[in-house]
């Protein structure tokens, strides 16, 4: 089964909460973490429940958000 890692890169997320809310495994919490422009930002704490679906990184509206396929050969 393939492993996915998503990213969130910290500096551009707004803390709109999109993405928790689409997650279809619910695995994406909001961080108590603010970052230098006042928001909490998003985190995955249980990457291995990541199916890869990118529903998150498609409704980020700031593109704060990637996904990788985990090269299986590792």
């Amino acid at each position: 089964m393939a492993k996915f890692t998503v990213n969130f890169d910290a500096d551009f997320c707004k803390g709109c909460r999109l993405c928790p809310a689409y997650c279809p495994k619910n695995i994406i919490e909001m961080s108590t973490h603010i970052n230098d422009k006042g928001y909490n930002t998003a985190y995955v704490e249980k990457q291995e429940l990541c199916i890869g679906c990118k529903c998150c990184a498609l409704m980020c509206p700031e593109g704060a958000i990637s996904i990788y396929k985990e090269d299986e050969a590792s």
